[in-house]
């Protein structure tokens, strides 16, 4: 088997509009995001994150609060690090987007579990922040796995969860709201909360 090094340098990457070029074949793409395509290492239960090369940064910085979260159960175990990249586990289930989009119920339970997981992210020294739909993730198990924790660090406060927590108990759980919301729509919403266009602050509770 390949070092994960070598996987890492089989991933090219465009230097314009950060396109995907190739990779190695025993890598499986599962993700894109704003800073990084995500891989499952295939035979194995471990992904690789190869971050695009303007954002390489991120790297240590995410790898460093992963390992203050280690020994909590919500957030994956990391393998190795690189200058470019993280092998953490591969969390096989849905982002709260997909169960949305999808019409799979997200209970209570689940709400209380993920403030459950981020106040021992707290109980840590961190701030948890950009917590939204697509880095919260039910798996399989019907557990709560939170990903994407490179912002967990920085010291503005975030009513990020606080506000999607109050759309969930204002809206959500009402018996008329729709469960299953086109992916387009929840784009939308989001773009006009990043412009400041739907209110934040919804709601004025707090995490922990």
């Amino acid at each position: 088997m390949k070092t994960y090094q070598e996987l890492a340098n089989s991933v090219v990457i465009s230097a314009k509009k950060n396109r995907l070029l190739s990779y190695d074949n025993t890598l499986t793409l599962v993700g894109t995001g704003r800073s990084a395509f995500v891989f499952r290492i295939k035979s194995s239960s471990k992904a690789i994150k190869i971050f695009f090369p303007e954002f390489t940064y991120i790297a240590k910085e995410e790898a460093d609060i992963y390992k203050e979260l280690h020994g909590i159960s919500y957030f994956p175990s990391i393998y190795d690090t690189g200058q470019n990249y993280i092998v953490m586990d591969y969390i096989e289930g849905r982002t709260l987007f997909k169960c949305v989009n999808q019409g799979i119920p997200i209970t209570s339970g689940h709400i209380d579990e993920i403030d459950r997981a981020l106040s021992m992210a707290l109980k840590k020294g961190l701030n948890p922040s950009d917590i939204h739909l697509r880095n919260i993730i039910i798996t399989a198990n019907n557990d709560i796995k939170l990903i994407d924790v490179a912002r967990f660090r920085q010291t503005k406060d975030c009513s990020q969860w606080n506000d999607l927590k109050a759309v969930y108990l204002q809206f959500y759980t009402k018996r008329f709201f729709p469960k299953k919301i086109p992916a387009g729509v929840m784009n939308t919403l989001a773009f006009f909360y990043k412009k400041h266009l739907i209110p934040h602050q919804l709601s004025s509770s707090k995490i922990g």
